[in-house]
């Protein structure tokens, strides 16, 4: 496996050891190998108080339950991520591909009557 849980982004880095469910995770892998290059890992888990300091989604964004992830990447590599998400059945994308932060989320949460999946944004 390409990512360990002591990598930069993986676990909440507010130090509280919250790390992404290892189910999620071989997912990452698996659309990590489809498209043969390696992946900077912005983001992973985050804990419900270190996300409402960091993102608009609060205490209960996708990050918070360990199944989302923020892929640094730009430009053809960032189709490539996008679509190898797409093949591993992540069921939520966000594209982010403007200014010095650029990225793709996936996330691989359930639809529900609140959220329809699967769901694709930019940021």
């Amino acid at each position: 496996m390409n990512f360990k849980p002591t990598d930069r982004g993986i676990a909440c880095a507010c130090g509280c050891g919250m790390l992404p469910e290892q189910d999620f995770m071989e997912r990452v892998q698996r659309a990590r190998d489809r498209t043969r290059f390696p992946w900077s890992v912005n983001r992973a888990a985050s804990c419900p108080a270190h996300n409402a300091k960091v993102s608009s989604t609060g205490l209960d964004g996708p990050h918070t339950t360990g199944r989302a992830i923020d892929i640094g990447v730009r430009g053809a590599q960032a189709l490539a991520v996008l679509s190898a998400m797409l093949a591993e059945g992540f069921t939520g994308i966000g594209v982010s591909q403007k200014g010095a932060s650029r990225f793709v989320h996936g996330d691989d949460l359930p639809n529900s009557a609140a959220d329809a999946r699967p769901t694709l944004w930019s940021y």
